[in-house]
């Protein structure tokens, strides 16, 4: 037990620094002092500094592919499938911004090729399966036929670009995304547009 609570502490301590920091700001040395563990501990567990950073990133990757799995079982349409992908992504996304933003930067940048390959390979699994439950709506006839990868690439990006430019939403008003309250009423603005967009998109002209 004492050592899978080391471990966590390390991952839980590392995705903290990484978020705030970035990873070439963030040192073993950091990461050990924020666990209360030493550096020993850290090469034991997970080899590097890559090696704790490719720990969380496909952690994360892995866990939504749960949510997708669970999801992509439930015995309701194609539409209200793809609605809970869209709002447990929005959550998902806006409930953690700077680890978001620290994944977007990494993944823009893509200067540790080994990583990023790993997290491509990764991401595309459940890339995979948000397509297969929009091919299973058009196969069904309740979805238009459209370019699924488009409209996978509309969705993500609009998530992506509230949390990484919120002033592009938030201009002019009185919103910030990084106070509480606030960020509740963009998440649920965002999932209301982003299930209207969906819904008028994909459903069939009769």
């Amino acid at each position: 037990m004492e050592k899978a609570d080391t471990r966590t502490s390390i991952l839980t301590a590392a995705e903290k620094l990484f978020s705030e920091q970035g990873y070439e700001g963030t040192s073993t040395r950091q990461i050990a002092r924020e666990a209360g563990a030493n550096m020993a501990m850290i090469n034991y567990y997970f080899g590097s500094k890559d090696g704790v950073f490719t720990e969380i990133m496909t952690n994360s990757i892995k866990e939504f592919n749960m949510q997708l799995i669970s999801i992509n079982e439930d015995k309701v349409s194609s539409m209200e499938k793809l609605k809970k992908v869209v709002n447990r992504y929005v959550y998902r996304i806006l409930n953690n911004i700077p680890f978001h933003r620290m994944m977007h930067r990494e993944f823009l940048l893509a200067q540790r090729p080994e990583i990023f390959c790993r997290m491509k390979d990764a991401m595309a699994i459940n890339l995979n399966m948000i397509e297969g439950i929009i091919n299973e709506g058009i196969d069904n006839g309740s979805f238009k036929k459209i370019d699924v990868r488009m409209l996978i690439a509309t969705i993500t990006g609009t998530i992506s670009n509230v949390a990484v430019f919120p002033s592009k939403i938030t201009a002019g008003s009185k919103l910030d995304i990084n106070i509480p309250e606030d960020r509740k009423i963009l998440t649920e603005r965002l999932i209301v547009y982003l299930n209207d967009l969906i819904t008028t998109y994909l459903t069939p002209q009769k």
